[in-house]
């Protein structure tokens, strides 16, 4: 069994040589053609200084020169950083100040700080015309366990956690996911996920170079152009997170929504039985749930043949390893707690990851005799699956209660006239916090706060029900489409509904 990147790459590439991998609406390329361009660019990384070991930041843009070029950098035992394109100069000499790299690889140019700096078409070279080179260069006698690839973590202060991930994390993760969707060689895996983030490299390009599947890579996801690319790419399965099914659904229906080869959609958390099942009829698929995180992409999923709505199923493991994979529900003790009982999710697998680069304390912190602490609060169902609560760090405390802000924006939400809502905690004059909710109204709509107060108090707690209600335009997100509360408005402005004084 292939234990690195490139090995899997090789493999795929000696299986089926001529056999399409990659597809864009610019051309397509073989998993041959794919390994000689990769072998290409190890080749152009070693004449740049590029040893085993050293630091490569790339700006990753989900294009197939950037996808080739992190393949090289793993290939060549170097280590890849990829990062956000839309980063500021600010966020990038951050990045650059921790990673300290050997090259940054980038289509905009960069210099100083000690790092030498390359345009990615420079290492790649034309990707539409790939080299007839033999592919021993990739065959490098690389340790699974080495370190692959930093992952930043999307904090909102101070340094950012670079999530070490191995070779091993990314084939396992490979190997696992055609097995967890059912996909074979006959698939088409669509992504428009980024590429600096664990879901596509992990899932979507090594699922696909292990299974022999073909990779459909689209630069972003567009909501008016998607159901469109599928089409035209024959695919079969895409991978989703954030608000993208829900933006999808909101787009206008047409009469050919169904009217694709797609069968299967993989997304994370697990929407309401009626939502999902309305989205699975309109588009004519099946969706599976699952849960993991840069830390372990070995987490939960939806098991074959199962559809346990609403929960992100059970502990997900390995097509021929077996069980390598256990989890735990505690309490703030360390306590572990039954059925019913929520608490923070702790991971023990050969992917957790080895640490945070340089983060002696925070790794300590994470990773307590070999389990991961993954700060998100689940509930153990009676049938082993596990239900999603809230991020650990999310739980506001008010009135002497815990609430999930999820659970307010799920009753939030259900109302006609919202189309977006994110909870939070603001400073409260009594101690604890308050409530408030942002929300965005629906196309066409007028929010009455007085309104959405009493249809959120006839479905939670009176503890639970926002004190503070304040309309605007959209809600910030992240790069990967999760809401960034970060980003939310502060302060109390004079046009912010106060239910205590109306």
């Amino acid at each position: 069994m292939h234990q690195t990147i490139p090995g899997v790459l090789v493999a795929a590439a000696d299986r089926d040589p001529t056999g399409v991998w990659l597809r864009t609406d610019n051309g397509q390329l073989s998993f041959e053609g794919a390994a000689g361009l990769v072998a290409r660019a190890v080749e152009r990384l070693r004449e740049a200084g590029v040893e085993p070991g050293d630091r490569v930041v790339l700006t990753a843009r989900s294009t197939p020169p950037y996808l080739l070029c992190w393949l090289a950098i793993c290939s060549l035992g170097a280590i890849a950083v990829p990062t956000n394109p839309a980063a500021t100069e600010v966020e990038l000499a951050g990045l650059i100040g921790q990673a300290r790299p050997r090259l940054v690889v980038s289509d905009q140019e960069l210099g100083g700080g000690g790092f030498a700096w390359l345009d990615v078409d420079e290492v790649v070279g034309d990707w539409l015309a790939p080299p007839l080179a033999a592919q021993a260069e990739l065959r490098a006698d690389l340790d699974p366990g080495d370190v692959a690839v930093l992952i930043a973590t999307s904090g909102t202060t101070g340094r950012s956690k670079l999530v070490m991930q191995t070779h091993l994390a990314y084939v396992l993760a490979g190997q696992g996911f055609p097995w967890w969707l059912e996909l074979g060689p006959d698939d088409r895996l669509m992504t428009s996920l980024p590429l600096f983030h664990i879901n596509a490299p992990a899932y979507s390009v090594m699922g696909s170079l292990a299974c022999g599947a073909g990779l459909v890579l689209l630069p972003r996801f567009s909501a008016s152009d998607f159901i469109d690319a599928a089409r035209r790419h024959g695919a079969t399965e895409f991978n989703a997170i954030g608000a993208m099914l829900e933006i999808l659904m909101r787009q206008p229906e047409r009469a050919d929504d169904a009217d694709t080869d797609l069968r299967l959609c993989y997304t994370g958390p697990s929407p309401t039985r009626e939502w999902q099942e309305a989205f699975e009829q309109r588009f004519g698929l099946r969706v599976v749930c699952g849960y993991a995180m840069s830390e372990s992409p070995y987490g939960l999923i939806w098991a074959r043949g199962t559809r346990p709505f609403g929960t992100l199923g059970s502990v997900r493991q390995h097509p021929t390893l077996g069980e390598i994979n256990r989890a735990r529900v505690v309490d703030d003790a360390g306590t572990d707690l039954g059925v019913g009982a929520t608490g923070e999710l702790l991971l023990s697998n050969p992917v957790v990851t080895p640490g945070y680069w340089e983060m002696p304390e925070e790794t300590a912190a994470a990773i307590v005799d070999g389990w991961l602490h993954t700060g998100d609060l689940v509930t153990v169902e009676p049938d082993g699956t596990y239900t999603f609560v809230a991020r650990k760090k999310e739980v506001l405390r008010r009135r002497g209660e815990n609430l999930s802000p999820a659970e307010v924006e799920t009753a939030i939400l259900s109302h006609p006239d919202v189309v977006e809502c994110a909870v939070v905690g603001v400073p409260s004059e009594l101690s604890e916090e308050d409530v408030k909710a942002f929300v965005v109204a629906a196309s066409g709509r007028t929010l009455d706060f007085g309104v959405l107060r009493e249809w959120a108090a006839e479905r939670l707690t009176a503890f639970k029900v926002p004190r503070y209600w304040q309309q605007i335009d959209a809600l910030p997100r992240t790069p990967t489409s999760r809401v960034a509360k970060h980003r939310l408005p502060g302060g109390h402005p004079p046009e912010e509904y106060d239910a205590e004084s109306p």
